[in-house]
């Protein structure tokens, strides 16, 4: 029971904090952030969110932006859930590197 809740308050945070990244990189023009997953604690305060930054090389500079501005981004994601959450949970980045692991690893099994 416990873990349903969670997957669907995990889905609606990655849903609602996608759509505060894609409004805020869009003015940042050639660089784009996904949201790839997301992970609620078990008692819903704490929220992991995975980021998936493009182009690589300012995943970086983006990720300490990001986390700088961790109580603004709550704060609008508190206004945007506000009426499905009793708590906002705090929010908590990491980046994910998944994609440049999988484009590695074909390029040795290319050679």
């Amino acid at each position: 029971m416990q873990e349903t809740r969670q997957n669907k308050i995990a889905r609606l945070l990655q849903k609602e904090l996608s759509i505060i990244f894609q409004q805020q990189t869009r003015a940042t023009h050639g660089t784009m952030v996904s949201v790839t997953r997301v992970k609620i604690s078990p008692d819903l305060s704490i929220c992991t969110a995975y980021l998936s930054i493009f182009p690589s090389e300012k995943a970086e500079t983006l990720l300490r932006n990001i986390t700088a501005n961790e109580k603004s981004i709550r704060y609008e994601l508190g206004t945007r859930v506000r009426h499905q959450l009793r708590i906002i949970p705090e929010l908590r980045f990491f980046q994910d590197d998944s994609l440049d692991y999988i484009e590695h690893i074909d390029e040795l099994l290319k050679k």
